[in-house]
């Protein structure tokens, strides 16, 4: 229990860096971190910091795991299985493709035109942008565990039964025909050596942080701002926990933003200690990662707009019953 102890405050909150970020302001900067501006600037320096070193650590592992399992291979894997079971693998294998949505959109494409069945493809479109393994680590350092592995299952429940529901109305004639016409190429697969899975897992990172950078260190900017200046009473005001609407305003206005997940993470802290509840928070994050407008739009090019009407209608509503429900049972994990 020691360890564990140990290694959740050092490894995953960063204790320390938190300490020299307390000194760095404090000594460096001349500032009090119990002032408005020194304790923003030390929730800015040591959320982006941590923020940085936990994803680049992360990606890189799951990098080094997915270069086992190219899309092809990953496609013949789930092709053995059928029913609700190719669902829960499809929606497992989001969890370790750290994409957003607009670039989970791809790989939908090719496992739909590879003939993988239309739900097993949408458990997965779901799941991706809404977890993976490294949101999960990022949430136990800012929540706790608790939260983070019920957050991991309600949303891989949500990714699961979508698809299920979207196969079992049998949706296919809503995507555009050029994805079933759209070539797959059935190629070996190049052995690779350790340098080249070190190597991949090098440019995934360097990918990866590329496209998310400005919108961590804007949500981060934003969560600072939340935390420090906004007073809790306009918070409370207008999402607090006895407001019935919060988890629906919260879903409403995460809808039109785009950012990945790493970036509404800090946002989701300051709103939580702000008094608002954590289904609210948990609510405007799934609704940016899996909603957002961006990512809409582009599906459009794909489906159907009877089968992207449904899909979010689908996404919508069960992120609505998970935001009252962790509202409603959010003591237990708190």
């Amino acid at each position: 229990m020691f360890i564990f102890t140990w290694l959740n405050e050092q490894v995953l909150k960063m204790t320390w860096l938190s300490e020299a970020v307390h000194k760095l302001v404090e000594e460096v900067f001349g500032l009090d971190v119990q002032s408005r501006i020194g304790s923003s600037l030390h929730f800015y320096i040591y959320d982006v910091i941590k923020i940085f070193i936990l994803l680049s650590v992360l990606i890189f592992s799951i990098s080094y795991i997915q270069s086992f399992f190219p899309p092809e291979r990953t496609r013949k894997i789930l092709g053995n299985f059928k029913g609700i079971t190719a669902n829960i693998l499809g929606a497992l294998l989001g969890t370790i493709t750290p994409f957003c949505s607009c670039s989970s959109i791809p790989l939908f494409i090719g496992f739909t035109s590879a003939g993988l069945p239309i739900g097993v493809t949408f458990s997965f479109l779901i799941s991706s942008p809404l977890v993976d393994l490294a949101s999960v680590l990022l949430l136990a350092s800012i929540f706790n565990w608790r939260i983070a592995i019920a957050y991991v299952v309600v949303g891989l429940i949500l990714a699961v039964l979508g698809g299920s529901l979207i196969s079992w109305l049998k949706l296919e004639k809503y995507v555009e025909s050029f994805v079933y016409s759209n070539k797959v190429l059935d190629m070996p697969q190049e052995t690779l050596t350790v340098k080249d899975r070190l190597a991949f897992s090098k440019e995934q990172v360097l990918d990866i942080i590329k496209k998310v950078w400005l919108y961590i260190l804007i949500g981060v900017g934003i969560g600072a701002a939340i935390h420090n200046w906004i007073p809790e009473t306009w918070i409370t005001a207008i999402l607090g926990q006895d407001k019935w609407y919060s988890v629906l305003l919260a879903t409403v206005v995460g809808i039109p933003m785009y950012a990945d997940i790493f970036g509404t993470l800090p946002i989701a802290e300051a709103l939580v200690s702000k008094g608002v509840g954590i289904g609210t928070a948990l609510a405007f994050m799934m609704a940016v990662t899996a909603l957002s407008l961006p990512s809409m739009i582009l599906l459009k090019k794909v489906v159907k707009k009877e089968l992207l009407i449904i899909f979010a209608g689908i996404v919508t509503l069960g992120i609505l019953i998970i935001g009252y429900a962790f509202n409603a049972f959010g003591h237990i994990f708190l």
